[in-house]
């Protein structure tokens, strides 16, 4: 990578928190299936997830140590729209056909998650780029270029007049393991609700009560 590509990253900020489900990597280019195989089907007047939805969820996300990476434990649960490539694309297609309250754990290699490691992914960019304090080799930064996408970085090495930093993901070459609870799911915009389930002893549909 370049000195030309790194030319897009003027305006370093330090980046504030850990790395969450939410920094993604390039969208997947097999597009968004249904429900997978296998998926439970949805009770009555139960939401599952699907592509528009607007969904919440909990989760605890740990490296295949055990280690843990980032949490919404002591934080509002991550909203997102099912579909809109908001979050890891094999996060989002192990979520499909989910309802409220279901749990799930979803390993993701790899490939599936931040992709490998790459050691030609870093670049030179002089001192004076980078704000006070962050000469530091291990420093995390957030890049921006001009047209306002942003990708994390990291301080590799500091030299003479210049900084190398390592382009890759913070997460690249990482299994992921996301243990995730569905909190909230709304339907697409426009779409129907779903029929409420009978509450219990209601008569049934076209049933006169009383008779």
């Amino acid at each position: 990578m370049g000195r030309s590509r790194i030319a897009l990253a003027i305006g370093l900020l330090l980046l504030a928190g850990p790395a969450t489900a939410q920094d993604r990597p390039a969208p997947s280019a097999e597009g968004r299936p249904g429900a997978p195989a296998g998926a439970p089907a949805a009770p009555a007047g139960v939401i599952a997830i699907e592509t528009g939805s607007s969904v919440r969820i909990d989760y605890t996300l740990k490296d295949d140590a055990g280690a843990v990476l980032d949490s919404t434990k002591d934080r509002e649960p991550l909203s997102y729209t099912h579909g809109k490539e908001e979050i890891l694309a094999g996060l989002e297609r192990e979520l499909t056909g989910l309802h409220v309250g279901d749990e799930k754990k979803v390993t993701l290699k790899p490939e599936d998650a931040y992709g490998a490691v790459n050691p030609d992914a870093k670049t030179d960019v002089r001192k004076e780029m980078l704000p006070a304090g962050a000469l530091v080799v291990g420093t995390r930064l957030m890049a921006r270029n001009p047209a306002g996408a942003t990708r994390q970085v990291m301080v590799k090495e500091i030299k003479d007049k210049t900084v190398t930093l390592d382009m890759n993901h913070p997460l690249a070459g990482k299994t992921l393991v996301f243990e995730v609870k569905i909190v909230e799911v709304k339907p697409p915009a426009g779409a129907a609700s779903p029929p409420e389930a009978p509450k219990p002893g209601a008569p049934p549909s076209g049933a006169t009560p009383g008779r």
